[in-house]
């Protein structure tokens, strides 16, 4: 089956499809984050917003928000376009388990994994005996999430949540996390300059919502903070494995594994047709309760394994659409990259940067450019 999700700037988490936290194609594809805000994530007058947040305010304040906070939070506060834009323009895509693979456990993200599991050891087992949660698969989420604290997010969440809240699609649910976003800062955990995240809401290492950060995140240094913003990921990677437990995660058992590869016994699932089968346990339905999707659970569990030392999956995907196999995608990437055309990478992911590269290359070549790959692209390069 090939997975459908939509690219959410938070993952699925900011429209509420999962309840904690999200895969955003940039943390995903690991690019390193910027410094400063898009243009248009930078705040502009707009007098309808300002009417909305002064009604705002009197509701607040009858959930228990402060004059003092409220003042605080909305201090450099403003309507966010860029907010409103990709909420707006969430494009329908789709993409298989095997590309979603060959991004979620990338040589790269594996490395980076294991150093990161290296450098933080002491923390995660602290935390595995606490909560129970393999130290390996916390680390897989804070991978797959920000990329190891990489892309964290810098839009300011008390603009972004207000914004939606406002002029977004589901201006109840927004407001909700508005609200909690509030509560947050009231409670000293943060300050709000500092309270940043993606465009929907998400934020720290491990992209929790406000309300998931209020019902799950806890204070594992003991500074008085539940701080899933700091460089320090303690707290994050800490509340992360309380999500997990409280989420039905079963200490000492595997997520799952591919059939025929140690697997335990558990639910037999064939994400892609034709593709690995995977015995899966109640642990790869508690990792569903982070983000409801296979391809994420999956993700986790074998970038987890990737990270403890395991290799890559033994049975092979079937080729594309297009008859290609992810080797012959690779080939077809590298070809044109060497021919100075840019594919942003060359992973065998055919996405939008590679189907411009083919449609530049094809247009070079006197074809119709249409962006799609094929066998005889890949011949003539």
């Amino acid at each position: 089956m090939i997975i459908t999700r939509r690219t959410f700037g938070a993952g699925l988490t900011a429209l509420g499809l999962s309840a904690c936290g999200g895969v955003s194609t940039s943390a995903m594809r690991g690019s390193n984050a910027t410094t400063e805000l898009a243009e248009d994530l930078r705040p502009v007058p707009n007098s309808g917003y300002t009417t909305w947040v002064a009604a705002f305010r009197d509701r607040a304040g009858g959930q228990g928000i402060s004059d003092a906070t409220l003042s605080r939070a909305f201090r450099h506060a403003g309507y966010l376009p860029g907010v409103v834009k990709r909420d707006r323009n969430q494009t329908e895509f789709t993409r298989t388990l095997e590309d979603y693979l060959s991004i979620a456990a990338s040589d790269e993200r594996v490395s980076k994994g294991r150093a990161a599991f290296a450098r933080h050891r002491s923390t995660l087992s602290t935390l595995q005996a606490k909560y129970g949660v393999d130290a390996e698969v916390i680390t897989a989420i804070w991978g797959l999430e920000s990329f190891y604290g990489e892309r964290r997010g810098n839009v300011p969440v008390i603009s972004s949540t207000s914004t939606l809240a406002y002029d977004g699609r589901r201006g109840a649910f927004f407001e909700k996390q508005l609200v909690a976003a509030l509560r947050i800062v009231q409670n000293g955990d943060v300050d709000a300059d500092r309270m940043t995240g993606s465009w929907a809401g998400a934020m720290g290492h491990t992209q929790f919502i406000p309300t998931s950060y209020q019902a799950f995140a806890v204070d594992f240094t003991g500074d008085g903070r539940r701080d899933i913003w700091s460089d320090d990921p303690t707290d994050a990677l800490a509340s992360t494995a309380a999500y997990l437990a409280r989420n039905g995660w079963s200490r000492g058992t595997r997520w799952g594994g591919e059939v025929g590869n140690g697997a335990p016994a558990g639910d037999i699932i064939q994400p892609q047709a034709g593709g690995p089968r995977f015995a899966v346990t109640g642990n790869f339905r508690a990792i569903k309760r982070y983000n409801n999707s296979d391809s994420y659970a999956i993700g986790v569990g074998h970038l987890a394994d990737r990270i403890g030392g395991a290799g890559p999956l033994r049975a092979s995907f079937p080729p594309d659409a297009n008859g290609l196999t992810k080797d012959d995608r690779i080939a077809l990437q590298k070809g044109l990259t060497a021919r100075g055309f840019d594919t942003g990478g060359t992973d065998g992911v055919i996405g939008p940067k590679s189907r411009e590269a083919i449609s530049a290359y094809q247009a070079r070549q006197g074809l119709p450019a249409t962006g799609d790959p094929s066998r005889a692209i890949l011949t003539s390069l």
